[in-house]
């Protein structure tokens, strides 16, 4: 018998014993099940069977099944039985195109049609199980919508327009697409449009012919050309030129082009796919892209959702970056459950860009190590606002503007390992708000008046250290480069500083 597995759940026990019947006579191994509740997910997996039939079920249980079974992206089909409402709950789950009707009493011609389309799909499926996993990572609604896109629109020569924030991982869902294609054994060429200066995209997309401008010195064959039966991902497109923007158009609606300075007309057999963080609407608005090439690319858009929109997927994000690290060498660092909840509070405006750059980071500081939430910059602690004042003396004063600016020197000039020599240091004039008003009637200049903060703060710091940068940088919590930075922004004399007295408050 043949070893492809068909599922059968029915209350109707003769429908179903007759249906199984005939998937037996037609060589499958049927398997029958009266209630949902006789299926134990934590066991089956949905690729375990090639096809699902459907009969009479309990629509709230049926509905829990098919949130199940589309957790896995290249799910089996569901065939289903009369006797289902156009509107029933279980069909949210699933896309339409998945869920294909079936007569009763059951033709044999129509259910061998469905099942030979069952059989390519779990073909399909088993092939990229075999394969490396490619693709967004993630289990949230919006990492598996994103995946059954990848899924359905891949098989297709379809040009596919990506849309979503920098970071976001536009180029890992084209490389998906890429990947889970007919054309994987082709090439997959890359162009970010907004990285090369108009006068050189053309050359760059087509190729030129030798002599045809200063500098080429040889002919060279365009990116159009070395991605010849393969894909080409168009990168940052709405930053490109309206001038190449014509000529891109003519390619994809003619599928030829001809190199520059050439005459000859190349025939190309490229599927494109083109991203941008940009709103292309909007720049059509204001002149700024084709309203033409706009349609010409969206014919299957997919809109990237930003890391804070699938929050739940982080620590899955964190294991594949930190695994993908290890597997080349660059370091190995594992984080905390803390951690992780610390990380789970940030905005994330760069995306799953900034998420890979910060593991990379402390791959680096703590190698081999377990970090634990205080080893996160403190951008990425989730601190609550007003902790860790006490040990801040600047964050201190800018929230809370009543406390004096004597009390805040006072709290500065206290002992410190770093410093050698104690410093007695008559405080400088008060320059915030009185303590009984937290905001004068007429206002401030909050930036001058952080800025006077700060400049107080280094001179107190730089005569605490006997005008030594190197000493007193520690003491603002500062890097001694980022320190000289500070004394250039205020125009102070790095040598006069490093001079100083050790008592300097007339500095």
């Amino acid at each position: 018998m043949n070893t492809a597995r068909i599922l059968v759940i029915d209350q109707d026990m003769d429908r179903a014993e007759r249906v199984a019947t005939l998937l037996e006579f037609m060589d499958y191994t049927p398997r029958i099940v009266a209630e949902v509740a006789d299926i134990d997910p934590a066991r089956a997996r949905p690729t375990d069977w090639m096809a699902v039939i459907v009969g009479e079920v309990d629509d709230a249980a049926l509905a829990g099944f098919t949130a199940w079974l589309a957790k896995q992206p290249l799910h089996p089909p569901v065939l289903e039985l009369p006797g289902h409402a156009p509107d029933a709950a279980w069909r949210a789950a699933l896309h339409r195109q998945t869920v294909w009707p079936l007569d009763f009493p059951v033709r044999r011609t129509q259910l061998q049609d469905a099942l030979a389309k069952a059989a390519v799909k779990h073909a399909e499926a088993q092939a990229r199980v075999g394969r490396a996993q490619s693709g967004p990572t993630g289990r949230s609604a919006r990492a598996v919508e994103l995946n059954r896109m990848i899924d359905q629109v891949a098989p297709h020569d379809t040009t596919v327009l990506i849309l979503g924030e920098s970071g976001t991982g536009k180029e890992v869902a084209a490389r998906a697409l890429h990947e889970r294609s007919a054309r994987r054994a082709k090439p997959f060429v890359a162009v970010n449009c907004g990285a090369i200066p108009a006068d050189l995209l053309e050359s760059e997309l087509f190729g030129h012919e030798k002599g045809s401008f200063t500098g080429a010195l040889t002919q060279r064959k365009g990116r159009f050309e070395m991605a010849e039966g393969g894909t080409l991902l168009l990168d940052e497109i709405g930053d490109m030129s309206l001038a190449m923007q014509v000529k891109l158009l003519r390619v994809l609606q003619e599928r030829s082009f001809e190199r520059v300075g050439g005459t000859q007309t190349i025939k190309c057999d490229v599927r494109v796919i083109a991203a941008t963080h940009r709103d292309l609407e909007a720049r059509i608005g204001t002149g700024q892209f084709r309203e033409d090439l706009f349609y010409r690319l969206n014919v299957f858009p997919i809109e990237m959702p930003a890391l804070r929109e699938r929050i739940e997927d982080l620590p899955e994000l964190v294991e594949a970056i930190t695994r993908q690290l290890r597997d080349q060498g660059r370091g190995h660092v594992t984080l905390s459950e803390e951690a992780i909840t610390a990380l789970k509070r940030h905005p994330w405006p760069g995306n799953v860009r900034e998420l890979s750059n910060l593991i990379e980071r402390l791959s680096v500081l703590h190698p081999a190590a377990t970090v634990r939430a205080a080893d996160l910059p403190p951008r990425y602690r989730g601190t609550l606002p007003g902790e860790g004042l006490d040990a801040a003396p600047v964050l201190s004063q800018i929230a809370r503007p009543q406390m004096h600016q004597s009390d805040l020197m006072a709290a500065l000039a206290e002992p410190v390992a770093t410093a050698s020599v104690p410093v007695t240091m008559a405080a400088p004039a008060a320059t915030a708000p009185a303590s009984d008003s937290t905001l004068p009637a007429a206002g401030i200049d909050l930036r001058n008046h952080i800025a006077t903060i700060e400049l107080d703060l280094i001179r107190a710091a730089l005569a605490q250290a006997g005008g030594v940068v190197a000493h007193a940088a520690p003491l603002l919590g500062l890097r001694r480069t980022t320190l000289v930075e500070k004394l250039r922004k205020y125009g102070i004399d790095r040598e006069a500083s490093d001079a100083m007295p050790a008592v300097a408050a007339g500095f």
